[in-house]
């Protein structure tokens, strides 16, 4: 089955370029012009991808990013202005697992989707090593499950391989830097708060399951770890 990925945009040129571009890349494309749209569309043809304007009428994609999640960790990639500081930081926080600032390259459009699409891919199982565990934390990189003293979390795929990658140095001070470059990839030319907005939604997840613990601490001008 050919890769779902559904665009959300209302301006026709834009549309234009990023369904030739993906279809060219052999993604299957469907395109939403507005909020309500997309959601109808995320609900009925379940996309793999889903790039998303913030600037859309009837809903806009802070709302949108807000609904889907609630539903379900479908990616998503947000297309901001390039003076919509605030929005783009709002929409990190809501779920979003990346932006790209319009007018964008295609080249690093595609990019950012490839990278996205790779990090949601199921693996194949390896060796015991895809089975982490740190305290009581337990992380299963095939079975893509995650459990805090036996308390199942829900994670999209970007929370998934953030957290698998703590469980990994657990103790260790990770900078900001170094997670972009294992978790997003070492190609990856985004902003540093990409990083910031992914820890502040796994925190808010851990700390609904281990509400007396702090698992995830700042170590302030260093980075951040796990501490079990």
């Amino acid at each position: 089955m050919p890769v779902r990925i559904l665009v959300v945009d209302d301006e026709p040129p834009i549309v234009d370029v990023l369904v030739y571009n993906l279809e060219r890349a052999n993604y299957e494309v469907l395109v939403a012009r507005d909020g309500e749209e997309a959601l109808s569309k995320a609900q009925l043809e379940q996309p793999d991808l889903i790039i998303l304007d913030l600037m859309l009428p009837r809903m806009d994609g802070l709302e949108v990013c807000r609904a889907l999640r609630r539903e379900r960790d479908v990616p998503i990639i947000m297309l901001t202005a390039r003076d919509s500081e605030v929005d783009r930081v709002v929409g990190l926080e809501l779920g979003a697992d990346d932006y790209v600032v319009k007018p964008f390259s295609v080249r690093e459009l595609m990019a950012r989707v490839g990278s996205v699409l790779r990090r949601a891919a199921p693996r194949e199982a390896a060796d015991d090593s895809d089975l982490v565990r740190a305290g009581g934390l337990i992380v299963d990189a095939v079975r893509h499950e995650a459990s805090w003293r036996g308390v199942d979390l829900l994670l999209t795929a970007l929370e998934f391989d953030l957290l698998e990658t703590f469980a990994r140095h657990a103790g260790q001070v990770l900078s900001r830097e170094q997670l972009l470059t294992q978790v997003w990839g070492y190609d990856y030319l985004g902003d540093l708060r990409v990083v910031d907005a992914a820890i502040k939604r796994l925190r808010a997840k851990l700390r609904r399951a281990a509400p007396a613990d702090e698992l995830i601490v700042t170590v302030r001008g260093v980075g951040y770890k796990l501490v079990t």
